[in-house]
Formats: C-alpha cells, structure tokens, sequence
C-alpha cells in the first residue's frame, strides 16, 4: 500500500497537532501516517512531507543533519531537499529580488548592533521588524518604534531587519496556494488590533478571499524563481507604501495550507500529490 508519511514537531506544538492531521487524514485517508521529523525515516515510505514540522528552526543542526541524511538516502520528499535547504533562511530574499521578485525590502546584519538599527531606520523609518533568518511562527520577532531599544536577546546575533509594513494593520497580509504549480486559493490574514503578528497564537484571523491578479503574478513570479519545482507552496505578500503586492515570505517546508479555505476542501492538493506519487512508481 502507498504510504504517505507526513513529519511532525518533536515538541511545543501539541494543541495544534491533532487538529491538523485529523485534517490530513480525512483528505488521504489510511494511507498517511504521522512521525517526528527528528525520527529516522522509513524506506517504505512512498513520499515524505515536512508539513507539520514546526519548531524545525529552533532545532538548527538537527534540521541540517535530518536534510542531509534525507539526500543521501534518496528519499522521496514532497518539496526536494535542495529547495528546503534553500528555503530554511530567508535570505532566500535576496536572490528573489535578484531576479526581479518584488520583495519587502529587507537588509542583513552577520552581528546585531544599535548601529544596523539606526542604519535601518534611516532607510526605512522609524519603526522597524527584526527577525532572524532561520525561524517561523513569528519565533523571535521584535517590531521597534523609534525609542524601543535593542532586545538583549537577539543583540549581536544575525538578523534581518525590514520596514514595518503599514498596511498589515489595514488590510492584512495575502496567502496564495499552489499545488503541482496550480493556483488553489487565497486568504487574507489579519492581526489583532495593535499588533503585527497574523498568527493564530497571537489572535490573528484569516478570510477567505479571491485572489488580486497582481498577487496572483506576484506568486508566480516567486515559484518561477525558486531553485526547483514545488509540489506545495504558500506565497505571502502585503501591500507596500506605493500600492504595490511585495513578497513577505515564500513557504516550501511545513506551511499550514489553510484547506478549509479552499472551494474544493483541499482536492488539488490531494490530486498534486497523488499524481507525484504515481510518477514515483
């Protein structure tokens, strides 16, 4: 029998965990079963999917040693390793924008200082997000107004600092889907009020939207970009000061895909990866 092994987190994410493979296993069935990613692989599997493996990013040579032994050992990973690898820092930023993605503008700091902070601000106003490379969910993300000071905890450490993007706060933050390179649908995420985070544990809340056509080139700009094929991606992008959709952030590891927001409950993503896994036979 086809077995489809989706990874989870070794720990930390437990209220959301059986949420989301209840999830998986109503759309694929028995076929599908669950293991932390930090687990050996099993080489019976058909296919391997990351997309519950949160909390990778605090877990930083484990998750590099676990990509390594996957690509050495053939395994059939849904999003291929060199992609993953790829994704894992966003500093994937900066070759995006190379070739011509519009993205947030962003700048890199190798040792956190007071002196990038001003830096930044010169360049993009008062306030400004900081955010490491490696990291999810908003894990160690600091907005700074003009008199906020350096947090002790990411001082000295790399950071990538960017504007704060006004229009979170009055519109939110598009999420577009795509599955085998198809577009599925699109959200609006939304914080709560006064703040910047649109995650569900800081009381962000997402609506199901149509797609502007401009996101929708935004995003497919993005995948065309990206070293390698996609079999699952979520695109997130904000409307920047002049108007335009700019590339927040481009998830090909353990994106939540929001299904229930979907028109078909999550078919094409089912049919994407029915039809990898017969190519895989």
């Amino acid at each position: 029998m086809t077995q489809i092994c989706i990874l989870t987190p070794d720990s930390g994410y437990e209220s959301f965990v059986p949420r989301a493979e209840d999830e998986f296993r109503a759309l694929l069935g028995e076929s599908v079963r669950f293991q932390p990613w930090i687990a050996p692989l099993s080489a019976a599997d058909t296919i391997i999917l990351p997309l519950l493996a949160w909390g990778y990013q605090s877990r930083g040579d484990d998750w590099s040693a676990a990509l390594d032994a996957w690509e050495a050992a053939g395994m059939q990973i849904a999003n291929p390793v060199p992609l993953m690898r790829w994704n894992t820092d966003k500093r994937y930023l900066f070759d995006l924008e190379a070739k011509g993605v519009p993205v947030i503008p962003t700048v890199f700091a190798p040792a956190l200082s007071d002196a990038d902070i001003a830096e930044a601000r010169a360049r993009f106003g008062d306030t400004v997000i900081v955010k490491p490379p490696v990291s999810g969910g908003a894990d160690g993300t600091y907005r700074l107004a003009a008199n906020d000071p350096l947090p002790n905890d990411v001082r000295g450490k790399p950071m990538l600092i960017q504007p704060m993007m006004a229009a979170i706060a009055t519109e939110g933050e598009y999420s577009l889907f795509y599955f085998g390179g198809a577009f599925s649908h699109a959200i609006l995420k939304v914080p709560s009020a006064g703040d910047f985070r649109v995650q569900e544990q800081f009381g962000g809340r997402e609506i199901t939207v149509e797609a502007p056509t401009e996101a929708r080139a935004v995003a497919q700009q993005a995948l065309r970009a990206a070293p390698g094929e996609a079999l699952y991606a979520r695109i997130d992008m904000v409307r920047g000061a002049d108007g335009g959709l700019r590339l927040m952030e481009l998830e090909l590891i353990e994106p939540a895909l929001f299904l229930s927001h979907a028109p078909d409950g999550g078919k094409l993503f089912a049919d994407a990866l029915s039809a990898r896994l017969t190519s895989a036979r």
